[in-house]
């Protein structure tokens, strides 16, 4: 409670330092630490999150996963699909007040490439970007693409948002640290405190457009002048403060803190996203034991959805098995090749580990105690997990830690690691194509984890490229069984994100990512 005073006492003081002390400020309880700017470089659901506050893309989502025009006034494209030309709209600015122009849609765009599924499979085909004045840039082609529009718009993965081209030129690896872009918010770098605040206020020449909202679409409409992330670990003071009306909004309570806001008069529990999430484990595919199929046949096997989600949600109404590495309800719902692990078998998995030349050896688990579902659902794989015979040992760190070390392919125990437990927003996953999880290329550039698998590349790709209802239908599923042998992740349950808001807080919508524009505070 005192580090809240002292939170909600500096933003009074900073109001009242730079004579804003009239303003309208929306105060947000976050779902973690925002400890890495660069919705390129990493796929953290929260960067993501902040990343498309105050970037924008050429194309967005709507409401519908339907991509629509965002940063650019029209765009037209070949017959064969080999060639797009795009005009960008007049007037647009970054934070810094300097124009956009086609050298920074290029620069960004070309990095995007390096580093999301999407952006990828747009190189695979042969993409290529070319200004042809400040306003109009061409993508050509050499193979037809069908998920151009749907790529440049995408809200999951890496973000293909526009930055500055002298930030667009960072290796895409390397995080950017200036965060400076051109949407509806401006990010506040002086107020950045990681570990408790984060900062954003109303971008005054951002030019909204005039299609209804709808999503990540349409008109995005800032209706107060500051919007603060007020970081609160503990579930239950967190509540609290939202109750006591200290806090206007919670992005995602934990299970636990829901009985409480539900007794609460003045408080909303609804849902700010369109899909439900799905949680999982992910094994690092580059060093033993999980380089051996045989371990992470072993780990699937032995695994009880029903015991992970009943220690992260609790209630049985929230939560579901589902055996679908593409969502449980979604277009590309199918459970094929799911047959032999719905239900866990101790004695085959042990068979299974046994064969994969399993010796004991230490297996590091990444965990961290500040994300409430990593923190319920680690003590679950481990007791799962040694059940079978695996020698765990939990490193349990704080989420900015957390997120340094997954990024990187270190021998596990000397700065890597062996697997970690999260979770994905539905929209990450619902699409063979934005799934970075299921990105079997073996470049070593698919996302943490980095499995290598050609042959189930080679079915992805096949799946992408169907034409037909039947001809989809037969390729999704048998790519989904080669996943089900592969295990590049272990499904873990699905479950429905919910949000909190005080009932003086209007307009919040529904979209693929948690938007935070179009909302007023009464």
């Amino acid at each position: 409670m005192h580090r809240l005073t002292t939170l909600l006492l500096g933003t009074a003081l900073t109001a009242f330092a730079t004579g804003a002390s009239a303003q309208t400020v929306l105060r947000v309880v976050p779902s973690a630490d925002l400890r890495v700017l660069d919705p390129v470089a990493v796929t953290v659901n929260l960067t993501r999150i902040h990343g498309i506050q105050i970037y924008e893309s050429l194309f967005a989502w709507d409401d519908k996963f339907r991509p629509q025009p965002m940063m650019i006034e029209s765009y037209e494209k070949t017959p064969d699909g080999l060639s797009y030309s795009f005009t960008l709209r007049q007037g647009l600015k970054f934070h810094d007040g300097s124009t956009i122009t086609t050298k920074d849609v290029i620069a960004s765009l070309n990095r995007w490439m390096k580093r999301d599924a999407m952006g990828r499979g747009m190189a695979a085909a042969g993409g290529s970007f070319e200004a042809k004045d400040d306003r109009t840039l061409t993508l050509k082609l050499k193979e037809p693409f069908a998920f151009v529009e749907f790529s440049l718009g995408s809200g999951v993965g890496q973000l293909p948002i526009i930055m500055r081209e002298k930030e667009a030129m960072t290796d895409p690896v390397t995080p950017v640290t200036e965060a400076i872009g051109s949407g509806p918010w401006k990010f506040n770098k002086a107020e950045w405190a990681p570990g408790s605040k984060t900062v954003y206020e109303k971008f005054a020449d951002y030019k909204p457009r005039t299609e209804p909202t709808s999503g990540l679409a349409g008109a995005k409409l800032v209706k107060v002048d500051r919007m603060e992330w007020i970081v609160l670990p503990d579930s239950t003071q967190a509540a609290n403060a939202l109750g006591r009306g200290e806090m206007d909004f919670m992005e995602q309570p934990a299970p636990d803190s829901l009985p409480i806001l539900k007794r609460m008069r003045d408080v909303t529990i609804g849902t700010a996203v369109l899909l439900e999430s799905q949680a999982w484990i992910r094994p690092n595919h580059l060093f033993p034991p999980f380089n051996n199929i045989k371990a992470r046949q072993a780990l699937a096997a032995s695994l009880s959805q029903q015991d992970y989600m009943m220690a992260f949600v609790g209630d049985t109404e929230r939560f579901k098995e589902c055996y679908a590495y593409f969502t449980c309800g979604g277009p590309f719902d199918t459970s094929a090749g799911s047959e032999a692990y719905r239900k866990p078998d101790v004695a085959r998995a042990k068979q299974l580990l046994a064969e994969s030349g399993y010796k004991g050896e230490k297996v590091y688990l990444l965990a961290s105690n500040e994300a409430a579902l990593s923190k319920s659902m680690f003590p679950v794989a481990v007791e799962q997990m040694k059940a079978v015979g695996f020698n765990v040992e939990v490193m349990n760190f704080d989420w900015g830690a957390t997120i340094a070390r997954w990024i990187k392919k270190d021998k596990p125990g000397e700065g890597g690691w062996n697997l970690f437990v999260a979770g994905s927003p539905g929209a990450v996953v619902f699409h063979p194509i934005g799934n970075f999880y299921v990105d079997l290329s073996c470049g070593g550039t698919n996302g943490a984890g980095w499995p290598c698998d050609e042959e189930g590349e080679k079915l992805r790709q096949a799946l992408l490229k169907t034409t037909t209802e039947n001809d989809r239908k037969a390729a999704l599923d048998a790519f989904h069984r080669r996943l089900w042998e592969h295990q590049p992740l272990i499904l873990a349950g699905q479950y429905q994100v919910f949000s909190a808001w005080r009932n003086n807080i209007e307009g919040v919508i529904k979209a693929p990512t948690l938007a935070y524009w179009n909302i007023s505070k009464k």
